[in-house]
């Protein structure tokens, strides 16, 4: 056998992609198949990227035990990657990408494998500055963020943002968005102290433990008036205080719950002109989540945006101990290394 064929019969050997066949009960009866993997060939219209860091994401691990509904099966998992374009149009093969979607890795085969195939139109090149892993991590957060601004109206300077969670990494995302933009920043979360994620300016933090009534506290860290934008990263469990944080005419956002029912004042809701917005993002496919990423490139590559710190990374032999860090409540951003 020549080297050529040698290096060939390497690479289509060490190449593989995880796969779940079946929807499990829970972690313990999750199994996960690091399956060999050959180099695909894409469709027109259509590339392959070589995978050199995926994040594990809550909703990648929550959509193997079947809570997503549409999820399908058999596939492989992954909604966030970057990596190398290895086929596709010339102008894009050799070229960094970074990006992520709600139908990879639900719908279709994503991004904790070696290869990913995605259409032209998902390519966006990964910002310079920032790591292959850095860059695999930013998606599901950050486009959820940034989603949730564009439908409510970004913020700007002058304003008071709330986000309700801060210390998840929606939250985080959210606070440094709003802060990039030069709106005054109030994060509440459940732990003492500053808050520990990074912005470009002060942000005042509530510890939720210690507070019992949050929206008054917000109320008097602005003077009555309230905030104009709550981004509400939790949703039921702070459904009534995050109403009474709301000013006149403020939108609060909304992208998860614990409990599907809350009390809901509408006196309250139409005397103050609130507006309510839900986010979604497994409803953004793979291009209009990657468009999200490309709106936020100069934010990081000029470092008013900055990656989450990437506590650790895993082989594929090792997604099992990543998939249950991730669903104990880690707050921990991890990638794998297909």
């Amino acid at each position: 056998m020549n080297v050529a064929a040698m290096h060939t019969a390497h690479a289509s050997h060490a190449s593989r992609a995880l796969r779940v066949n079946e929807k499990a009960a829970n972690l313990d009866a999750l199994r996960l198949e690091a399956a060999p993997q050959s180099e695909p060939t894409p469709p027109p219209g259509h590339a392959v990227v070589r995978v050199a860091a995926a994040a594990v994401n809550p909703s990648d691990v929550k959509a193997t035990l079947g809570i997503m509904p549409q999820a399908a099966w058999p596939r492989t998992p992954g909604r966030d990657f970057a990596g190398t374009v290895v086929s596709g149009p010339a102008e894009w093969i050799g070229r960094e990408v970074y990006g992520s979607g709600g139908d990879i890795g639900i719908t279709r085969d994503g991004s904790h494998a070696r290869y990913l195939v995605l259409p032209e139109g998902a390519l966006r090149a990964k910002p310079r500055g920032i790591s292959m892993d850095e860059a695999g991590a930013v998606g599901v957060p950050f486009v959820t963020a940034y989603e949730g601004f564009r439908r409510s109206g970004m913020p700007q300077a002058g304003q008071t943002v709330l986000v309700l969670g801060a210390n998840g990494k929606v939250g985080q995302a959210a606070v440094q968005l709003a802060s990039q933009a030069g709106a005054r920043v109030i994060a509440v979360q459940r732990r003492a102290g500053p808050f520990e994620g990074f912005a470009n300016g002060p942000v005042d933090a509530i510890d939720a433990r210690h507070h019992a009534d949050v929206g008054a506290q917000v109320r008097e860290l602005t003077d009555g008036r309230g905030a104009h934008i709550v981004y509400n990263t939790v949703g039921s469990a702070y459904f009534e205080a995050a109403n009474k944080a709301m000013a006149k005419g403020a939108t609060q956002i909304f992208i998860a719950t614990h409990e599907r029912a809350v009390p809901f004042d509408i006196f309250a809701f139409y005397r103050g002109m609130h507006t309510f917005v839900g986010i979604d993002s497994l409803a953004m496919d793979c291009v209009a989540s990657t468009a999200q990423l490309d709106a936020m490139r100069e934010g990081f590559e000029r470092g008013t945006l900055k990656p989450f710190p990437i506590a650790r990374s895993f082989t594929l032999d090792e997604a099992m101990d990543a998939y249950r860090l991730v669903l104990s409540g880690s707050t921990d951003r991890v990638v794998l290394h297909p």
